[in-house]
């Protein structure tokens, strides 16, 4: 017998096969469209700083906004998921509408209408009775009923295969073996395409779409995504961008340097792309170069008028006209210092992975300031003020209240320093520098709901441990509390003595081990010059100051294992003085002996909230992890003891109390109010303490 092909012209199994092929591409392409990023994520769940401060230029930067979230949004992603959702959509609508035709098995007791345990007795008397009946000669067509003469010997045929079927031993070996009395009967096989895209007529175009398909477009796509994986470095910044900003890296570079640097990058050429670069450059560069208040030093103009490309050239000087808040007098070219300067950012982010990997902390720092200045649009050192920060500040009027007050000539006042003189006092300078009451009082509001973080403690320790020895993996833990600017001493509630330990889990529970802490994120970052939406990060590295390089490379910090802020019910945020702790890893050194670490904890979102202080690491000789304290010792049971006893029985050895070693006296351990030094080493005094290894490098915050 031979074999055929059908074809699913009726639709029913080909939607199966469309569907899901379709979804394999479709689900994951949706869910990576829904998902938020980890930052975003963070941020949606706190409220965010309440300004009512709104600037001259909100219309062109949040034009600008709005035009950075398309660039998010992925277009053609969304295109290709929403197709997918649509054919998806149709071949749901098929399968629900579309009549399912199931084959039907041939059954000759159906057939003759008896059941399946009648005798063969019973079976000829039915075939009897049917013949009378059903017998072509005994019946006439009857077109009332749609019955011809052709379907009356169809149906007679039918009843005397069933007939022999159950009585004839020959057809009844067919039947059981081929399921039919004819015997063997030609395959069927469906095949779920449509009939239409088979056809004779589709058969060239078909071949062309499989050629098309497996050939160029096969080799376009696997050679698009070689070439992209390949343009693009793990920051997701051109790999021309990173090797150009890696040439311009020197050990030493200040914050100029720096902007230099990054305007090297290939990313702003589609910024500036076409006759963008060259329009309107000339008046750009008369308004820096021109500008007193910019904060570029000498070499910093010499490095930009001896630019030849003109897309740098321009790049150059739209990031200093938007970190010194130039006006430039023409709205196009106001849109593109606004536009610059996200990517500009997002280069300096790059440029400090860059820094970190040469470990040299100057050009470190340079690279984490800029990242602040370009949040805040605020110029490098020595023109990088703080108080630019807050509304309403300007240069002119911030150098008015830093003449008035006892700044040290190369210091800027900070936020929190201007926050925390008197609120008279902050008036009678406010009103002299030109603020007003009313400005001055948005200014304050804000202050009290920016992130300053205050350490409170930091200590090394090594988990499960009492020691630090030589090539240990060392823990540096840091408690820490958001206090903002301008909160009065008496709203900041104690300490309490647990607040400042870090306390192991129990040897041999695995589930506390394993368990995650829930992270809260902050509110998102006020940069009211910035294009893009920022959540704050936090960055602690230890550097060594002999050397000036980087010791233990920046631990980053997004989120935190309390949470920092809560809402005012006002609209703004408050901060809640949960102790926080940030926690970095390393290997300690292979020697034993004191180091001495220069500790940076840097914000990379506000000008003027890092902190910096020394710490020490003791490192002790290897054999101390093989000593017992005292406390741990537990001796053998003595014999007139119920566990001397058991112990006996076991054949374990017992004591008999005269030769038990006498116990030395338990160490004093020194009360927390003696705790005062900054460098003390805690690995002798804090026996009892939650943490077993604690070196203690300051007990008091600030």
């Amino acid at each position: 017998m031979s074999n055929s092909y059908n074809y699913d012209d009726q639709a029913q199994f080909y939607p199966f096969f469309i569907l899901t092929l379709t979804s394999i591409i479709t689900l994951p392409l949706t869910y990576t469209l829904l998902r938020k990023p980890s930052d975003a994520a963070a941020a949606s769940k706190v409220p965010r700083i309440d300004s009512s401060f709104v600037l001259q230029d909100a219309e062109i930067i949040d034009a600008q906004r709005a035009k950075q979230k398309r660039k998010e949004l992925r277009l053609k992603r969304m295109l290709i998921a929403a197709t997918g959702w649509a054919v998806m959509l149709y071949m749901v609508y098929l399968m629900v509408v579309t009549a399912r035709h199931a084959p039907k098995i041939w059954n000759p007791y159906d057939i003759l209408d008896i059941g399946m345990s009648a005798s063969e007795k019973q079976i000829n008397s039915r075939y009897r009775k049917l013949s009378v009946t059903m017998h072509p000669d005994k019946r006439q067509p009857d077109p009332a009923k749609n019955e011809s003469l052709e379907a009356i010997n169809d149906h007679w045929v039918e009843i005397v295969k069933a007939y022999k079927a159950l009585t004839d031993e020959e057809v009844r070996k067919n039947y059981i073996e081929f399921g039919n009395p004819d015997g063997k009967q030609s395959t069927s096989f469906g095949i779920a395409l449509p009939e239409w895209l088979v056809a004779n007529a589709s058969g060239p175009y078909v071949l062309l779409f499989y050629f098309l398909l497996l050939g160029p477009g096969l080799i376009l796509l696997v050679g698009k995504w070689w070439y992209g994986m390949q343009k693009f470095t793990r920051e997701k910044i051109l790999v021309t961008s990173a090797g150009n900003m890696f040439r311009e890296h020197k050990e030493k570079m200040d914050g100029g340097d720096v902007v230099n640097a990054i305007s090297s990058a290939a990313e702003y050429q589609e910024v500036l792309a076409g006759g963008k670069a060259d329009a309107g450059l000339g008046k750009l560069e008369g308004k820096v170069l021109g500008e007193e208040d910019v904060g570029m030093l000498a070499k910093d103009r010499k490095q930009l008028e001896e630019q030849d490309d003109a897309v740098r050239r321009k790049t150059l000087a739209l990031v200093w006209a938007y970190l010194s808040r130039v006006d430039l007098g023409d709205k196009t070219l106001e849109a593109e210092k606004y536009e610059v300067a996200p990517t500009a950012l997002r280069m300096t982010e790059a440029f400090t992975s860059i820094s970190i990997a040469h470990m040299t902390t100057p050009t470190v720092l340079a690279s984490f300031h800029l990242a602040q200045s370009l949040t805040q649009a605020i110029p490098t050192a020595p023109r990088r003020m703080p108080l630019l920060q807050l509304p309403y500040f300007t240069a002119t009027n911030i150098k008015t209240i830093e003449e008035t007050t006892s700044t040290p000539s190369k210091e800027h006042l900070t936020i929190q320093a201007f926050m925390s003189l008197p609120p008279e006092q902050r008036r009678a300078l406010a009103t002299a520098a030109g603020l007003n009451s009313t400005h001055l009082s948005t200014a304050e509001r804000l202050a009290r709901q920016l992130p300053l973080l205050r350490i409170e403690k930091t200590f090394f320790k090594v988990q499960g441990e009492r020691y630090i020895i030589p090539s240990s993996l060392v823990q540096f833990v840091v408690k820490a509390r958001v206090i903002p600017p301008g909160t009065p001493k008496a709203d900041i509630p104690a300490l309490k003595g647990s607040d400042l330990t870090d306390p192991d889990p129990a040897e041999g529970d695995l589930k506390a081990q394993k368990e995650e802490i829930e992270q809260h994120g902050l509110p998102l970052v006020h940069a009211p010059y910035l294009p893009r939406d920022k959540s704050p990060k936090w960055h602690v590295f230890l550097a060594d100051t002999r050397q000036n390089r980087v010791a233990v490379p920046p631990f980053t910090f997004s989120t935190f294992d309390k949470k920092a802020f809560e809402d005012d019910g006002k609209g703004g945020v408050k901060p809640t003085f949960e102790v926080v702790t940030l926690k970095m890893q390393f290997q300690a050194p292979p020697q034993q002996g004191e180091y001495k670490f220069q500790m940076h904890l840097i914000c990379d979102s506000y000008v003027g909230f890092d902190e910096q202080r020394e710490v020490v690491l003791n490192v002790e000789d290897a054999s101390r992890a093989e000593e017992v304290d005292d406390d741990d010792y537990i001796s053998e049971p003595d014999e007139d003891t119920i566990a001397g006893q058991m112990a006996a029985l076991k054949g374990q050895p017992t004591s008999d109390g005269a030769t038990q070693p006498p116990r030395r006296p338990r160490r004093e351990v020194k009360p927390a109010d003696d705790e005062e030094s900054d460098y003390e080493s805690g690995t002798d005094e804090d026996v009892d303490s939650d943490s077993e290894t604690d070196t203690d490098t300051d007990s008091d915050g600030e």
